[in-house]
């Protein structure tokens, strides 16, 4: 996991953002901060289960199917299964060791 600071890469009110190997967050304050690194290591694993792109398509077009459903972008953002398991487990700093291949499966 590379991390790189940067806060011109990051969306307007996220401070993080994985596409691997890289981890962009948007300060040097969250350097530090476990519980984001350890949400965005969750995503580094998703990201190499399903081969890295193919976990983009799968976001993109889960992600315009959920805003279709809940018309609320944050909504629809939180609702990704790849987030809701990011989300779940990023105060378990040993899932991403103990984790199932394809877990976030069971958050769909």
């Amino acid at each position: 996991m590379l991390i790189i600071v940067s806060k011109y890469l990051i969306p307007k009110g996220y401070r993080g953002l994985t596409i691997f190997p890289f981890v962009v967050v948007r300060s040097k304050n969250d350097l530090h901060d476990k519980l984001l690194l350890n949400h965005e290591k969750i995503h580094i694993r998703q990201q190499l289960e399903l081969l890295i792109v193919p976990f983009f398509v799968w976001y993109g077009l889960e992600f315009l199917i959920r805003l279709a459903i809940l018309r609320n972008g944050k909504e629809a953002y939180r609702a990704i299964c790849f987030e809701r398991e990011a989300y779940q487990n990023d105060t378990d700093e040993h899932y991403t060791n103990n984790r199932n291949f394809w877990n976030f499966l069971n958050y769909y």
